[in-house]
């Protein structure tokens, strides 16, 4: 089964943007749908964004505009630009498939907004 480390996550304050990684132990070419998730404490895990295998993009709600979802197929590794943070974007961030069963999680990245 492919392993996915994330990391990128940190403090950052209101305003401003983090860059996320997801670094996966085997090929992500042929996943067709890989996206990135949030979760906080108490709430299930939210699915913030999702990126096709051709590069075809969708957000939730609260993060269309400001996040922007990649993948570098080649590279193993799927990315996730946050600018104009909240904080309410405070969570976990972790990657996974985004269509059928997911793989085992990664240990996510912590992502904490505050001034």
């Amino acid at each position: 089964q492919v392993q996915l480390v994330e990391s990128g996550g940190g403090l950052v304050q209101p305003g401003g943007s983090l860059r996320l990684s997801c670094a996966a132990s085997g090929s992500i070419s042929s996943i067709y749908v890989m996206g990135w998730y949030r979760q906080t404490p108490g709430k299930q895990r939210e699915l913030v964004a999702t990126i096709t295998s051709g590069g075809s993009a969708n957000y939730g709600d609260s993060v269309r505009g400001r996040f922007t979802i990649s993948r570098d197929n080649a590279k193993k590794t799927m990315y996730l630009q946050m600018n104009s943070l909240k904080p309410e974007d405070t969570a976990v961030y972790y990657c996974n498939r985004a269509l059928g069963p997911v793989w085992s999680w990664g240990q996510g990245t912590q992502v904490t907004v505050s001034s």
